[in-house]
């Protein structure tokens, strides 16, 4: 039975790698599903009946398995499994010749299998929950993120660190009894200093992610905030032009009024007055800087034959900085766009709730069809998913700064499918050193 017990750790540890650091999802079908578990669970059968750990079984089980089990590309599930497998057997190694060293005392004949390896593939799993725990759920890097030459040189180190500890461990055991302490000591130090080795790597890597998402963050903040200038030039352009003629529609109207044409005099004032509509704000919701990007949207869904409306008022100012407004209600108006335009009848409602502690900001929008929310979070439908993606983990960045709380969801309404965002910011201002 300790076949089937080997094979179910590793499938496991494989199920966790994969979801939690790949962020791949588990197919819907449950025929899939029992079968990636049957194909695990017969291989183990075959290593009982024929008392082997053979390879190649291992190897079929390993890849069929996870190409049975998660939704997503053939051809990358089957480089991901054989990668995987690589990889955890090395860490594997290391735990194995942990235990032996610590409880045994020293190496025991590799075709030995006995109770000293169910207790090295947890502390292979440790390892991989401490790997997302303290570097991928803290920074919100996924393995799925970082580059295939940090995943390439994660796995020539541990190919290589294999070789070496080939060497250390023939020389523990040659030598731990004439050396004594010293022996442990090098054995300690060396696999402590292989899973340093792979920390730092993936460590420089999240570093690069996460350097990278800050220069798009930035990159996208000066693109809405040249946007909304080049806006706010527009209208200054269509009020010196009309204070420039405005004394020339002066001496129109006493001409007018001199020869007593109250009927021409009124179609002129009020040619005028709509004139003067074209750059006046249409929305004033409390916030100066509210305003001008909500008008800066209500004109780009004008041109895009988009219903926008806003519907409340503060009677203070939010809390929010003007970088991270900006990236907040950019990137949801920005998405909210893309999203209606392609609705059979466009729309975009914004509505503003003020309460004793709160201001909600709820913004919904037409969508072609219902989306899909998984875990709580709605992905981005678009191919270049680093970065469209990235605008909606600007989002809950922005909301989760100011201690709020965000909610997305797919709703109908009167038959026609709606996406919504719902947002709460506390009212009084948050010291910026417990800003998160």
């Amino acid at each position: 039975m300790i076949y089937i017990a080997d094979n179910l750790s590793n499938y496991f540890i494989y199920l966790f790698i994969i979801h939690f650091g790949f962020r791949l999802n588990p197919r819907k079908n449950r025929i899939f599903i029992g079968a990636s578990v049957l194909i695990m669970l017969s291989a183990g059968a075959y290593n009982v009946y024929f008392d082997t750990n053979s390879p190649i079984v291992y190897l079929l089980w390993s890849v069929l398995s996870i190409c049975l089990f998660f939704e997503d590309r053939l051809w990358h599930l089957v480089i991901l499994s054989a990668a995987l497998m690589y990889f955890t057997g090395i860490v594997d190694t290391f735990s194995v010749m942990l235990i032996q060293v610590v409880l045994i005392g020293g190496g025991i004949d590799s075709t030995a299998v006995t109770w000293w390896m169910e207790p090295a593939y947890l502390i292979s799993f440790l390892v991989y929950l401490l790997i997302y725990l303290r570097l991928f759920k803290k920074n919100d890097v996924y393995l799925c993120d970082i580059k295939f030459k940090y995943k390439l040189a994660i796995l020539i180190q541990g190919g290589i660190f294999q070789i070496f500890y080939n060497f250390v461990f023939y020389f523990f055991n040659e030598n731990h009894a004439r050396y004594g302490l010293d022996a442990y000591a090098v054995f300690f130090i060396s696999i402590a200093g292989a899973l340093y080795s792979i920390f730092l790597t993936l460590g420089l890597a999240i570093k690069n992610i996460l350097s990278d998402r800050q220069n798009r963050e930035l990159q996208s903040f000066m693109y809405m905030q040249k946007q909304q200038y080049d806006y706010q030039l527009q209208q200054s352009a269509a009020v010196r032009r009309f204070k420039h003629d405005l004394v020339n529609h002066m001496g129109v109207l006493r001409e007018l009024a001199s020869q007593k044409k109250t009927e021409e005099v009124k179609e002129y004032i009020d040619t005028i007055w709509n004139m003067q509509d074209e750059f006046d704000l249409k929305i004033h919701t409390g916030d100066g800087l509210l305003d001008v990007i909500l008008n800066y949207y209500f004109y780009l869904a004008k041109k895009e034959n988009i219903n926008f409306a806003v519907a409340g008022k503060l009677t203070e100012k939010t809390s929010l900085e003007m970088f991270d407004l900006t990236t907040l209600m950019g990137n949801i108006l920005q998405n909210a766009m893309e999203a209606a335009v392609q609705a059979a009848g466009p729309k975009i409602r914004v509505e503003l709730i003020e309460h004793r502690k709160e201001i909600f900001i709820v913004v919904s929008n037409s969508v072609a069809k219902e989306m899909n929310n998984s875990e709580g979070f709605l992905r981005t439908s678009k191919a270049d998913t680093a970065n469209h993606g990235f605008g909606l983990k600007n989002i809950a960045a922005a909301v989760r700064k100011y201690h709020g709380e965000y909610y997305m969801e797919s709703v109908v309404e009167n038959g026609e499918a709606m996406f919504q965002i719902s947002i709460a910011i506390p009212k009084n201002e948050i010291p910026k050193e417990n800003r998160v």
